[in-house]
């Protein structure tokens, strides 16, 4: 079985709730903060270090376990995920015609 997708939301607009709460109903996925100072930057040291140690087989799950741990913010609305599916497919599928046609009009 897949892992659920979760969400990890950083900086300023991690602090907005109704934005977080967009988040999780689009992508039907919770979302996840997390209490630390420059967060973005501190996920930038740990795949810097994760690429040091490439050679040893180190995975980055274990570069990792010493971060903070991710707090759950929200969980996706009932019912966010019936609306939300039929836009995301086609904004997928719009996103294809762009990328193999760029200059075709959606």
């Amino acid at each position: 079985a897949v892992p659920r997708t979760r969400i990890l939301a950083t900086g300023g607009a991690s602090h907005n709730k109704k934005i977080l709460q967009v988040l999780s109903d689009v992508f039907n996925a919770p979302v996840y903060t997390i209490d630390t100072t420059n967060s973005a930057c501190l996920g930038s040291a740990y795949r810097a270090i994760h690429g040091l140690v490439a050679e040893t087989n180190v995975s980055l799950a274990d570069v990792v376990k010493s971060a903070p741990e991710p707090r759950l913010a929200v969980t996706p609305t009932a019912g966010a995920e019936e609306l939300y599916r039929p836009l995301l497919k086609r904004y997928a599928e719009l996103e294809q015609k762009v990328i193999y046609n760029p200059t075709s009009s959606c």
